[in-house]
């Protein structure tokens, strides 16, 4: 199915959201002259103020909650979408971590003397303008911002209607943050107010963003995938696998599932799919189940594995949809795979690229895996919740990547620069 194409004719929400670009873009070469001492304290100033103005922030939170419910929102989603004191206090935490950071702009990527003395040196430098469309994830709205301004970038963030009261907030305290450091508020700007409309002309403002990068469900991705026409980035859903191999320890199988099933449902690095090697699945099948149970997860389970379950086991029989789905609720689909290859061509034909986990003791059937899955993140016998930018050391992320240009996996600092040749020469001209 093709995402629903944008409107070419003039929408109302024009002429605001170009002049926010706009606005965006005029603000950042003061911004791209910054050393990196100011702005690591720009952004602990941020991180302290958003702790001093939790109560206002979660307020308004509150109202988002309020209308989630009455629109029957999935609980993994409102648990994506709610804020508490302690999570505004995690959100600034992403702050610091990435004041933290070396800043990658101005870092040498490469560099020579040709033998004519001519001197060459390719350098990081800010992207310019980065837009980022997403749904229902408040803590987008800080990462997002932190991390342009690290990387000496403006940032236009739409994050959606469902959100709109707390990444107002968010937004008002961030910009408060820059007026104090006699920095243009409009280094971040936000367009939820214009809605749909506002992503269409987001996507087509061409020459003012220099860069868009949509997170969200697949719906949201594929449309701006296919309709924009700034340069994207995909970051993709997390149609995750974790394989049980028949040298897995139980044990650790065991912790690995539950935490990367359960330890938060509604993100994209939450397990989806398990698949457990036939000459294991006698032994593992009913302790993992009983697991699952206690945590709360229904089973969609092929006939291989529904042969092995307990009676009392919450499970229904998988459907083909179920290989395909990204849940983001306590539903987990699995199916019993003969061999390491079955697994293989399982993954192949059904994951996002996103992220995939193997478990095993068994260090050929390791390294096949870790080789052949073609996906961002590959792992061995951990956990995909792992597969995240703060957990990866960086600081924060910006989103995890899918495709293969220019980034791939979750997406810091140097993700979001660009490069840029600088030329030194003593009088040179071209014979």
């Amino acid at each position: 199915m093709t995402a629903e194409p944008v409107t070419a004719e003039p929408v109302a929400a024009e002429p605001a959201v170009l002049a926010a670009a706009r606005a965006a873009r005029d603000a950042q070469p003061a911004l791209a002259r910054l050393h990196r001492g100011t702005k690591d304290e720009v952004l602990r100033a941020m991180a302290e103020a958003l702790v001093e103005r939790a109560a206002e922030i979660v307020e308004a939170n509150a109202r988002d909650l309020e209308a989630a419910d009455a629109a029957g929102i999935a609980p993994g989603l409102r648990d994506r979408l709610a804020l508490d004191a302690f999570r505004v206090e995690r959100i600034a935490q992403q702050l610091r971590d990435a004041a933290a950071l070396p800043d990658p702009v101005g870092e040498v990527i490469r560099g020579s003397v040709l033998e004519n003395g001519l001197e060459l040196r390719e350098v990081r430098v800010p992207m310019g303008v980065i837009g980022m469309v997403y749904e229902a994830r408040p803590n987008v709205t800080v990462d997002a911002a932190g991390l342009a301004l690290k990387a000496g970038s403006a940032v236009v963030l739409r994050g959606g209607s469902a959100a709109l009261h707390s990444n107002t907030a968010l937004i008002a305290v961030l910009r408060s943050v820059l007026a104090a450091h006699d920095l243009p508020e409009d280094l971040i700007v936000g367009i939820d107010e214009h809605g749909r409309e506002g992503v269409d002309v987001l996507m087509r403002a061409r020459g003012l963003v220099d860069l868009l990068i949509p997170r969200g469900g697949a719906g949201l991705i594929r449309r701006v995938v296919e309709n924009s026409l700034v340069p994207v980035i995909e970051t993709g859903t997390g149609k995750t696998h974790v394989l049980i191999d028949a040298t897995a320890d139980l044990e650790t199988a065991r912790q690995i599932v539950v935490n990367a099933k359960t330890q938060r449902v509604g993100v994209c690095n939450a397990l989806e799919t398990l698949l457990v090697h036939r000459d294991i699945a006698e032994q593992a099948v009913p302790r993992l189940a009983a697991a699952l149970g206690e945590a709360g997860v229904r089973l969609h389970v092929d006939e291989r594995i529904a042969a092995l379950l307990p009676e009392d086991v919450d499970a229904v029989p998988a459907i083909a949809e179920d290989w395909d789905t990204e849940y983001l609720a306590l539903e987990l689909a699995v199916a019993m795979v003969d061999d390491l290859d079955g697994a293989l061509a399982h993954i192949r034909e059904h994951s996002t690229g996103h992220t995939e986990s193997i478990l095993t003791r068994d260090l050929r059937s390791q390294q096949r895996f870790l080789a052949e899955v073609d996906s961002a993140v590959v792992m061995a016998n951990a956990s995909t919740r792992f597969s995240d930018g703060g957990e990866f050391g960086f600081g924060a992320e910006i989103g995890i990547s899918t495709q293969k240009l220019h980034a791939r996996g979750p997406m810091g600092l140097r993700e979001i620069t660009a490069s840029k040749w600088l030329v030194v020469g003593q009088g040179h001209v071209r014979p």
